[in-house]
């Protein structure tokens, strides 16, 4: 069965948008990391909340546009209270949580359920759903905006892996349950 992994790229003080959702931030610490490289495919479906999913994209606009620098191709369940009442190529809105995370790992069969969104996963995390978290932590302090985490309590992790590069560094945590 499909792992759930939440993945983002976060500044040193802990922001994964900057104010507004701003975006745009990120741009300086795109390009390559090959855990990122790596993980690509290694993922089955993508779970993302709605704000992330119609948010700010430094690349919008050009090849390198959606998940991953536009790496990303496959099946997309977003999270949302008002669905479109037209269906957007590969992309399902759900209303459910749990339908929509019994959907994404369906389709991701023996690879990840990607959870893109700070508030998808604070969802999962008090619900006991998440498996494992990846941080790409960028040398930047924003100062405000949308935290990677803003929970209720403390959530326990186990050191999986952790990497360097140029760019952003990764480390990748079990949540403990």
């Amino acid at each position: 069965m499909a792992k759930v992994l939440y993945s983002a790229t976060m500044s040193l003080d802990g922001f994964i948008a900057g104010p507004g959702g701003d975006m745009s931030w990120l741009t300086p610490f795109l390009g390559p990391n090959p855990t990122a490289e790596q993980l690509v495919p290694r993922i089955g479906a993508v779970l993302v909340g709605n704000r992330t999913f119609g948010g700010d994209d430094p690349h919008k606009g050009t090849e390198k546009e959606g998940a991953f620098e536009g790496a990303w191709h496959g099946p997309t369940f977003v999270l949302t209270h008002h669905p479109p009442a037209r269906a957007q190529g590969d992309v399902v809105f759900v209303t459910d949580l749990h339908e929509g995370l019994a959907a994404a790992r369906e389709a991701a069969g023996d690879r990840y359920v990607n959870v893109l969104g700070a508030e998808v996963a604070r969802q999962l995390l008090a619900a006991g759903l998440l498996d494992e978290i990846l941080v790409f932590a960028a040398p930047v302090l924003l100062g405000g905006g949308t935290r990677l985490y803003d929970g209720d309590g403390q959530v326990t992790l186990e050191r999986l892996s952790s990497s360097e590069s140029p760019l952003a560094n990764a480390l990748w945590y079990a949540v403990r349950r």
